[in-house]
């Protein structure tokens, strides 16, 4: 499965419509998005803790309320053509992807303090307005506690591990902590995996998903080692269709 990072990858601003918009005209089925809460508890779409990067807007982002943040522009940092394009709440995205049968990676990317809140937000929303009957979202956090929070929710969701280094060098640690939170896969830096973890993850029941992948040498390396899923930046590159080689 290949996954368009944030929407389109950097063919536009990052977490906004306008970008999982383009992502599904590339043949892109699955996106993946960062969710943290608002002040007054709605969940919105940001990457990083503060809003200087990719807005006008500066500071905590979650200090804000949605009306405050629903007035930042969040396009005009990557370019003139997306000016005055807007953060979108997670349940926009969702009711998007829902209309037009794609499917979503949501990273569940709290402002510090806010882990287990934010991975019970992401639960309860889905609760609500995703129907049980078809695939699912996919949770995915480098806090265990933010998966935690979802777990408790929301179990029926499957979660995904994200791993940048290993806490003990060989990753046995962190699929132990992703087995304990029934996770079902580990997403991690594409250069972490490995001949023998790809058969230890598998050989526990999980899948194997990395992160980010911009380069054929790359993307043909994890489909060499039977790793299950890409996230990519490169919507224009890769072919979402494509299972083998990528050249």
């Amino acid at each position: 499965m290949w996954v368009a990072h944030r929407g389109a990858g950097k063919l536009a601003p990052e977490n906004t419509m306008s970008a999982f918009r383009l992502g599904a005209a590339h043949g892109y089925r699955m996106f993946e998005c960062d969710a943290k809460l608002s002040k007054d508890g709605v969940l919105f779409l940001l990457h990083d803790a503060t809003l200087d990067r990719t807005t006008n807007g500066h500071g905590t982002g979650g200090a804000l309320t949605m009306g405050d943040i629903a007035q930042l522009d969040a396009g005009s940092w990557h370019s003139r053509a997306f000016a005055g394009e807007a953060l979108p709440t997670l349940e926009a995205l969702a009711r998007w992807c829902l209309a037009n049968h794609l499917f979503l990676n949501v990273e569940i990317k709290p402002t510090p303090g806010q882990e287990e809140d934010t991975g019970r937000a992401c639960g309860a929303l889905m609760n609500r307005i995703w129907p049980q009957d078809i695939v699912q979202p996919l949770f995915t956090s480098f806090k265990p506690e933010a998966l935690k929070g979802a777990m408790d929710v929301a179990p029926h969701i499957p979660r995904g591990l994200l791993v940048d280094k290993f806490a003990d060098g060989t990753g046995d640690a962190d699929l132990k902590i992703a087995t304990g939170l029934g996770c079902s896969a580990m997403v991690l830096n594409h250069a972490l995996w490995n001949t023998e973890l790809v058969a230890k993850v598998h050989g526990a029941g999980l899948r194997c998903s990395s992160y980010t992948v911009n380069d054929e040498w790359a993307a043909q390396r994890l489909i060499d080692l039977n790793t299950d899923g890409i996230i990519t930046d490169r919507v224009d590159l890769f072919s979402p269709a494509q299972t083998g080689p990528t050249r």
